[in-house]
């Protein structure tokens, strides 16, 4: 499913003469357009199916590595990721962090990164992000357990009402093994752990790229 564009020009100019403005002055003349563009991102995973990012998977045994066997959880941190609440239609961004028990399949990180991408982009809430993104990969990853951590700010809690500037909101989603708090310590107690380097930061065994 694609953003229609022009509908979304003209329902910009729509906005912006219920608001009292004159779409037509200079500064806003080009805004239904920017809208139009701005929507085509922010809402490109509207239809789209996060399972396809899971398909290509890595043997463990017969792979690249099969010396490598993975004997605990892989961890991807620091995922940035925005989305836009569905409430409001107001922006919130923030991390992710992954965390799954690998079997026999493994999968490159960067389909991890896709997962979390297209289930962000589209009207959402934070609580249902991170479940989605937990059934994504439990039901399509050869995996023992799964655990996703989302931290993010609120453009509704930052920029309106009773103003909290620096207030984010931390939910957790966890499948299988990592349902028990206690199997999960291990990997809250390093997602907390300040990073080493800059950017996404994996720990464990798993397939790059």
């Amino acid at each position: 499913m694609s953003v229609d564009r022009a509908r979304v020009e003209r329902l910009t100019r729509e906005l912006l003469e219920a608001i009292g403005e004159d779409p037509d002055r200079p500064g806003l003349t080009q805004t239904p357009a920017r809208m139009a563009q701005l929507y085509t991102e922010f809402f490109a995973g509207v239809g789209e199916d996060p399972a396809g990012h899971l398909a290509r998977t890595i043997s463990v045994s017969r792979g690249p590595a099969p010396d490598t066997l993975p004997s605990g959880a892989v961890l991807l941190r620091d995922i940035r990721f925005r989305s836009v609440c569905e409430h409001h239609l107001l922006p919130f961004a923030g991390v992710a962090h992954i965390a799954y028990l690998p079997g026999e399949q493994v999968v490159g990180l960067g389909a991890l990164v896709k997962v979390v991408e297209t289930l962000a982009a589209r009207p959402q809430v934070q609580e249902r992000l991170g479940e989605q993104i937990a059934d994504a990969i439990a039901e399509n990853l050869d995996t023992r357990g799964v655990l996703v951590v989302l931290d993010a700010a609120h453009g509704c809690v930052t920029m309106r009402g009773g103003t909290q500037p620096v207030s984010t909101t931390l939910t957790i989603a966890a499948r299988a093994e990592l349902a028990e708090p206690a199997a999960r310590a291990e990997l809250i107690a390093l997602i907390g752990h300040p990073s080493t380097g800059s950017g996404t930061h994996s720990t464990g065994v798993g397939a790059q790229g």
